[in-house]
């Protein structure tokens, strides 16, 4: 069975979909089959990993409509062992198309349930919004990993995400717990930065990771390259950051 884990914040900016791409990456290749799943009606982890959305057919979309199976959305990337479900502009739709649905949360589990026993790893990369897309991707996961940028107002919404949390794991799904809150854009030479994360593992203890995601040119640049930063700069520090929250996570 997959470990399932949705990368989850309201705000944006704060490193989710950059989190998405490159976890997945490491996790793949450290030999785990993993599938990244774009539950972003943008789409940005579909063209950070190098497709062209207009030359894709079938997406999420039609796959959470019940419109086409899930072993026939699955992409191959250029990682052997990683595998994408794309995303498109289309997937806007689904809230208001599904809004009448009794069991419109349960759509994108429904969908996984088909692959559970392809991959090890399933990593979705949520919207910039509790929605239902958002709460799909929570009803649908056993964990959920929030990254958490080093900046001012950080921690300024989280207990909205960690209430929704509340009410997915009482209504919806018992078993979602949190993997752990990752610190992003992290610069050691800032008291801000500092302070962020000397705040975030007061207020949270062990939930916060002990890996942080450096701020790095080279991270930065690697999306409009359509790669993961492991193969676009695998010596650079954000590439050696991803490495090890993938251990993190396989130990764990």
């Amino acid at each position: 069975m997959s470990n399932i884990i949705c990368i989850a914040n309201q705000k944006g900016g704060v490193g989710k979909t950059t989190t998405a791409i490159n976890l997945s990456a490491a996790l793949a290749v450290s030999e785990k089959r993993t599938l990244l799943v774009d539950c972003d009606p943008q789409g940005n982890a579909t063209t950070g990993l190098g497709f062209d959305k207009n030359k894709i057919y079938n997406t999420l979309y039609h796959g959470m409509i019940g419109k086409v199976a899930a072993k026939n959305i699955v992409l191959d990337s250029d990682i052997d062992t990683l595998k994408i479900i794309p995303s498109r502009v289309e997937l806007i739709g689904f809230e208001v198309e599904m809004m009448s649905e009794p069991k419109r949360e349960m759509a994108l589990k429904n969908l996984l349930v088909q692959l559970a026993d392809s991959f090890e790893y399933i990593i979705i990369d949520c919207p910039p919004s509790l929605s239902l897309l958002t709460v799909n991707a929570l009803t649908a996961s056993d964990f959920m990993l929030i990254p958490l940028q080093c900046e001012f107002y950080a921690l300024e919404g989280l207990g909205q995400l960690l209430k929704t949390m509340k009410r997915i794991k009482h209504n919806l799904n018992p078993k979602l717990k949190i993997a752990g809150i990752l610190l992003t854009m992290f610069d050691k030479r800032t008291n801000l930065s500092i302070q962020v994360a000397e705040d975030a593992e007061r207020y949270f203890k062990k939930l916060v990771f002990k890996t942080m995601v450096p701020r790095n040119v080279r991270l930065a640049e690697a999306p409009s390259f359509g790669k993961p930063i492991l193969l676009y700069d695998a010596a650079s520090a954000g590439a050696q950051s991803y490495f090890d929250l993938a251990k993190e996570i396989m130990s764990n």
